[in-house]
Order: C-alpha cells, then structure tokens, then sequence
C-alpha cells in the first residue's frame, strides 16, 4: 500500500529492536530506530540483524520500520553509508530519515527517503524543494505553526510528518553547534552534549541579573494531543513521538495514548484510514504525564506561548502532590489526596533549587487529605511547606513493566462443505483470504443447536495467533457432527497460510523520483548553516541551481563568532521585554527595544542577539581551539555478511 495523506500514520521511536516491537504492539503503525552508525542518536546503535527482526514484526501488522540515517556524513565516510543503505534494503527496511543530501548522489537502491526534521524545514520553499528531489515524507520544523503547516500542505504532495509529542529542543533542528564548538560532539553528528539543559546566568546589556542558575535553554516537553483534529485538518499524516534515549515504559505509554486518541478521530473521520492492521488492547490507562516529561507545551502550533520554558529544571519532576505537613525523624506528613504506594518517587527543590529525589519505602493514609511516607533515606534539608512531587508511581510502571498490550487483526470466518469434506476460508480487515480444506465424513449432528454453538466457538479459538475472530458463520446445507480436532486443523491450516498470504501481500514502499529537469533550489548560495560536509553534497546543491557553498560548521573553518544556535525560544519575549509586545502599550511603547543579553555558564558567556523580523534568538560563540586539532572522521565499512 502507498500511503497519502488520507492514512493517518502513528510514529514512535525505538531505542533497540525490542523496544520497537512493544511499540508495533501497543499500536504504532511505523517505528523509527537507528543503524549501527550515522543516526542522530549515536547512543542507540542497533545491528542490521536486530533492525531485520524488528521488520518482520512490524510486517505482520503491515507496519513499517523507518532507520534513521540523519547525520551528515564526511567524505571519508560516504562508501561506508552507501554499503550500510545496501544491507538496510535487503534486510526490509521501508524507508530511511536524512539530513545529507550527499546521499542522494550515491548509487542506492530503491528505498523510501524521508527529509529529517534535521534539514530544517520551516518555509513552503524549503519544504516544496524536498518534495521536488524525491522525498515522499517531510519531517516538519516542531517550530511551526498549524498555518504554516497548512500552506506546506497545499504547495506539496509528500505526506508530511509533525512532532506530536516528546523532547524539544530548543533549536531549530540542524541549526545548534554549540555541543561542537565547545566539546567536538556535533549534534549533526548525533553527539550532542546538551549544553541547552544546563543553568545559565542571565544578564541584561547593562550587566543586570535577570536571573540566575536557571535552566534558561531548556524547553518544556512537546504535547500536541489537544491539537491533533487541527494538524490532521491542515494537512498533516505522520504524527511521531520522540524518544529515542526513552525507556520502554515512555514508549509504550506514549504510543498506547497517541493510539487511542488517533483511533477516536478514525471513527469520527471515515475518509480516514489507518496506515496498518490490527487493534491494540492494553492491561493499562494511558496517562503520559506518569512517563518522562518536563510538563507540557504545544510549543508553537498555535502560536508563540508565554510559558514554554522548563527554566527549574531539565529533569522529570512529575505530578504535584502537595506540601510537607510535618517532618519526623524517620517519616514525612505530605498534604495530598493522592494515593501513595510503597516503592514510588518522590522529589522536591532543595534550598539550592536543585532537584532532589528520594524512593518511599513505606507509605501509609493517615486520613484521606494526608499521607504519611517513610523514605529509605530522610533528606537532610526537607521542611515544612516543602512542595513536593511524585516522579515515579510505582504501581503504574508495575503495569507497564509486564506484558502490557495485545495486537490482533480481525478475521471473518466462513465453514462450508465441499464435496468431500469441509473448508475453512479467513479473511482479515485488508481483504487478504486464505482457505484450508480436508476430507472427512459427514455425520447428522444429533443437537443442532448445541453442534453449532460448538463448531462457531471452535472457530474463533485463535488464541496467541495474530488474529482474532469477528464474525463466524456456517454456510452447510444441514448441521453436521464435525470433530473439534477437524475443525483445530483446519483453522491452524488457515491461519498458517493467511500469515504467508499477508507476508507475500506486503508492499514495500516505493522510491520517489526526483523531478526532471532538477528542481531549483530557493537560494544560490549556501552558509554553514546548510550543514554541507562533503563533496557529494556539493554536487547534489551544484545540480540544483546553488552557486556558492561554505563548508559545515564541523569542518571548523568558522573561527570567529557567530551564531551557534538559531532558535525561536527568545529570552526577550519570556521575560516580558519582547519589542513587538510593547507597540500599543501606553508608557511602554518606545522605551523597549531588543538590545543584546548575555547567558552565562562557568566561564563561558554568549551574546544573545534578537532578530525581531523572524522572531528568533541567536546565541553567538566560537569554535574552541582545542577542537580544531581534532581529526576528520575515520571510514566505517558495512561489508556485505550474507552466505557467499
């Protein structure tokens, strides 16, 4: 099946092949993973075996497995992606995410290309460029407002892919340098150190605090659950979850309520359909809140929100229980009306507003607005009106740390007679049937009534197969006496010859062509900030129209300052001195304008710089030395492992 934008499409990411094939159970209908090498993630190495396990998974469900390839590539290393690519195709990969546009002039085989959110796509022009050069699916900017994605929509025809859920980052994707400036781990390179989570001190132009020890780049987590009906309207079809780094009770939760909400819209929405087969059933309530998150933003799709930094911390605070009561030696009164179970995280901000988590070993009612907990170690600087929070509740990840989900398709059943025997035919919800016959004598059945109760219930016995029974019907020309061993093998016949029907049914999805002539790229010339490592890419811009290209920030030849982060976060804005917010307003206008800040961390102090016509915040800085020493990356060889 070709997907359009009429198949709505549930994306979720996978740490490992296991994490993957729990979240193809609990309801995705593509999973994303990484290779072992040039995936954004370098933290989540998979083998080629592994990904080839997870394919025959997601393929039972006609569910489809996407690698991520989104780094950019040095030219050392292009013979090592081309023999990776290779490998990635024949073990069934669908399609591959990437960022480098070196790998378009490579000899591939005709895999799916998907354009990463790495590639920065925040304009009609950007986006109608890569629907130009044979993407069939564009990861969309999380910057993005539900117009713009609505005008990408109706200048293109790739299905378009929107972050629904997850981590933000604070820059726009592909556009941050600071982890190499600073440290030689590039984030386009997948080593990204973070340096956005740590706390900054913050000074005005004049050298004012504004603040100080605050987490200044950290953005709250992406929740986009609200907006969905409005995203699917203008246009949207892949709706993913982030989470890569995430463990498998974040991916499985995530999924398991994506899952429903999306199910929920299919009903209302008939000219919708979804993007694979089988229905997900779950031991467990959704509720993302209890799983990874910084609180909740809709970031920008409805426009810039005053509140979307996560400036106290970058860690998993949790749900708010309430404030101490009173502190004993060994225990800890806390004002809550919800209910505590022994084993569960519990945290607070210490006197130095960092945040402080201890494990309950105990913890007991004392009336129905208090309970009483017992840490297996008493903090030292808790008191009275300390606020605290619940970051881990013990009896949900219980849940989520069994087997939490069933997947099963649905089949109609149909028993007939043939002329010597019996035949069974299974046809599931796509429309794939198969049929299994055997001979065996016909004999009255003495109690019709209780013959056919029988034979229907036999039918529907499919137990830990991939289906489930939907309707049962007996098409005979009377009731006969048929042994339940006939009717167990003609259903294990059935079912086994459906699986292989559906499994040589299965389409890959085809690669999109480039159009001819080239298509125009919108600029003729390239900055750093087009991330081009190689001379594969090079070409790919040279044949698109682009006179003039720099080099990547990775190839240090940028030595003055300049912007090491692009982002539409403006510490102006969150602050209440955002210029454009002033006009109008009576004995402000005028006197607010968007003079430089100053973020601070250790040593090292980066000028932020306002430009208010894009709305965006660039925090300059330099390439360190010490990193201009560093070698080029060494080849990577993916030599071909099949039997000779």
């Amino acid at each position: 099946m070709q997907k359009t934008r009429k198949h709505l499409e549930l994306l979720a990411p996978a740490k490992n092949a296991d994490f993957g094939i729990e979240a193809i159970n609990h309801g995705a209908d593509a999973v994303y993973i990484g290779g072992p090498a040039f995936g954004a993630r370098a933290k989540a190495p998979n083998t080629v075996q592994d990904i080839a396990r997870l394919v025959r998974h997601a393929h039972r469900f006609h569910a489809e497995v996407f690698v991520a390839l989104n780094t950019i590539f040095h030219d050392n290393e292009l013979e090592g992606v081309r023999q990776l690519v290779h490998q990635l195709y024949e073990s069934g990969v669908d399609a591959l995410i990437v960022q480098d546009m070196g790998l378009l002039e490579l000899d591939l085989p005709p895999i799916q290309l998907h354009a990463s959110t790495q590639t920065d796509i925040r304009t009609v022009e950007k986006a109608q460029f890569l629907d130009q050069v044979g993407f069939s699916q564009i990861v969309l900017a999380r910057e993005l407002d539900i117009a713009t994605v609505k005008k990408i929509a109706n200048a293109t025809t790739a299905n378009l892919e929107y972050f629904i859920h997850g981590a933000l980052c604070v820059a726009f994707s592909g556009q941050c340098f600071i982890s190499h400036a600073h440290t030689g781990r590039s984030a386009n390179r997948g080593e990204c150190s973070q340096e956005c989570r740590l706390p900054y001190t913050l000074e005005d132009q004049k050298g004012r605090i504004i603040g100080k020890d605050k987490h200044y780049l950290s953005m709250k987590d992406n929740d986009q659950s609200a907006n969905l009906r409005a995203l699917i309207a203008a246009g949207v079809s892949s709706f993913k979850i982030e989470g890569r780094y995430k463990d498998l009770p974040y991916v499985k939760n995530a999924t398991a309520h994506y899952r429903q909400l999306l199910d929920e819209i299919l009903e209302e929405m008939p000219e919708y359909n979804k993007s694979s087969a089988g229905h997900a059933s779950y031991t467990f309530t959704p509720q993302p809140e209890k799983t990874f998150n910084r609180s909740a933003t809709d970031y920008f799709a409805n426009g810039r929100q005053a509140d979307i930094g996560a400036f106290d911390t970058p860690k998993f605070a949790g749900e708010e229980l309430g404030k101490v009561r009173k502190v004993g030696k060994d225990f800890i009164d806390v004002a809550t009306d919800v209910v505590l179970h022994n084993g569960d995280g519990v945290c607070f901000f210490d006197v130095h507003k960092e945040l402080v988590g201890l494990r309950v070993n105990t913890a007991q009612a004392l009336d129905k607005y208090t309970q009483r907990l017992f840490p297996n170690e008493m903090p030292a600087d808790i008191r009275n009106n300390t606020q605290l929070y619940r970051n881990r509740d013990h009896a949900f990840m219980r849940l989520l740390e069994k087997d939490s989900a069933s997947r099963k398709i649905a089949v109609d059943a149909v028993l007939y007679e043939t002329r010597d025997g019996f035949a069974l035919t299974l046809t599931d919800a796509q429309g794939f049937s198969a049929t299994a016959q055997c001979d065996a004598g016909k004999q009255t059945a003495n109690d019709v009534h209780k013959a056919e109760a029988s034979l229907k219930e036999n039918l529907a016995k499919l137990g830990n197969t991939d289906f489930v029974a939907r309707e049962t019907s007996l098409e005979l020309t009377q009731l006969w006496f048929i042994p339940a061993s006939v009717v167990n093998q003609l259903r294990r016949d059935a079912v086994e010859q459906l699986l292989e029907i559906r499994t040589l049914g299965y389409e890959r999805p085809a690669l999109r062509l480039a159009m001819e002539p080239p298509a125009i790229y919108p600029e003729d010339s390239l900055s750093y900030l087009a991330n081009v490592y190689n001379q594969k890419a090079r070409d790919f811009y040279h044949k698109h129209g682009v006179k003039l290209i720099d080099s990547a920030y990775e190839a240090n030849e940028k030595l003055d300052e300049v912007p090491v982060m692009i982002t539409k976060h403006c510490l102006r804005f969150s602050h209440g001195l955002c210029p454009k917010e002033a006009k109008g307003v009576i004995g402000v206008q005028g006197t607010v304008t968007a003079e430089p800040m100053t973020l601070i961390s250790g040593n090292d102090r980066y000028t932020l710089k306002f430009d208010c016509k894009p709305c965006e915040m660039h925090v300059m800085g330099k390439v360190r030395k010490n990193i201009l020493n560093l070698p080029p990356p060494q080849p990577i060889t993916f030599f071909d492992k099949r039997p000779a």
